[in-house]
């Protein structure tokens, strides 16, 4: 009869296979003690074999990242067709800066010191509004990280002998400490959001990181070279954090489901791979072309196919690095596996 009693009470519970150890308070009430017939959860393992995965995935691509820049000094720094499609992106750029000053104007300013401030307060701000505190250390490193690297490798590791040109023939400046701003402070986004705020925040930091690229190439602040290594130490920081985010600072499972936020999150992915994976290609092309290695039927040589180029080497370089920033880190951040 108490059996009887106890799962009219609680029918959901004993229709979904859990047991009860049964008895009676001292005030005549029935109570009970839930378990469930199943044992562990069986997703557990693969959860967490997953998420191991993922970690490894994080450490290579930061390896990946570390090594592009350095790649990409020696590429186009250190060498004459390097230094020498440069300078045509360089020669085309100034004919018009005039023009083009007064509408990227403001987005440089955003790379500047007292921006690089802002961003970290800001970004922290949020973690701390959300009781994050895990991800909002997390969060500082990536800023903090990204910065202090860009500033010692471009003015204590790399350098420059100037091959070509008479703007700033000797002085390295790869690279961009203004990039590197910006890019890393929406770099730091991608910790303190909530799962499901994740895949837009991506896409903007895409769009702001190529907006800042395009602005210091087309007022002569930097070379395209500058901007994809200060793109790429964003990467690295954010990439290694991610693969040492430990289990107990992964997302609240009430933050959003992994599968709702999974769609979103391959959809950005997807459309930031298929800007970035052209872009790149075109650039790489661009390149060639302008030291006389181009392919019958392309009509591209001169400066401007190297401006055009260097243009989109940015957009291809930030699009590429959150279409990998963000499902990396939605994977190491993943709920319900310890």
């Amino acid at each position: 009869m108490i059996i009887r009693a106890a799962q009219q009470r609680w029918p959901r519970q004993a229709s979904q296979g859990r047991y009860f150890a049964y008895m009676l308070a001292s005030d005549g009430r029935l109570a009970h003690h839930e378990g469930s017939r199943t044992g562990p959860d069986p997703k557990t393992p693969a959860r967490a074999t997953s998420r191991s995965v993922a970690r490894t995935a994080a450490l290579v691509v930061a390896l990946a990242a570390a090594t592009g820049t350095w790649l990409v000094w020696w590429a186009m720094v250190t060498t004459w067709p390097g230094q020498r499609v440069e300078e045509r992106v360089f020669e085309t750029a100034d004919r018009f800066q005039d023009v083009v000053n007064r509408v990227v104007e403001p987005v440089l300013l955003l790379g500047s010191p007292p921006w690089l401030v802002v961003g970290l307060l800001v970004v922290c701000g949020l973690g701390l509004v959300r009781r994050r505190w895990g991800a909002t250390g997390m969060a500082a490193v990536v800023i903090i990280g990204s910065n202090l690297t860009t500033q010692v490798i471009k003015d204590g590791v790399f350098f420059r002998t100037g091959l070509v040109g008479d703007w700033n023939r000797d002085i390295n400046t790869l690279p961009s400490g203004h990039v590197t701003v910006l890019a890393a402070a929406w770099a730091a986004l991608l910790f303190v959001a909530p799962r499901r705020w994740r895949p837009p925040t991506a896409l903007a930091g895409a769009v702001a990181t190529c907006a800042m690229g395009l602005a210091t190439v087309a007022d002569r602040w930097h070379r395209p070279s500058d901007v994809v290594a200060a793109v790429l130490v964003v990467v690295a920081w954010a990439a290694v954090v991610c693969a040492l985010t430990p289990a107990r600072w992964a997302d609240r499972p009430d933050d959003d489901s992994p599968a709702r936020s999974g769609a979103a999150t391959g959809m950005v992915a997807a459309l930031l791979g298929v800007i970035a994976v052209p872009a790149a290609a075109l650039s790489v092309l661009a390149a060639a072309a302008t030291e006389g290695r181009a392919w019958a039927g392309l009509p591209w040589d001169g400066g401007l196919t190297a401006y055009a180029g260097g243009l989109l080497a940015a957009c291809a370089i930030s699009a590429a690095a959150f279409a990998v920033l963000l499902p990396l880190r939605q994977a190491t951040a993943r709920p319900g596996v310890a």
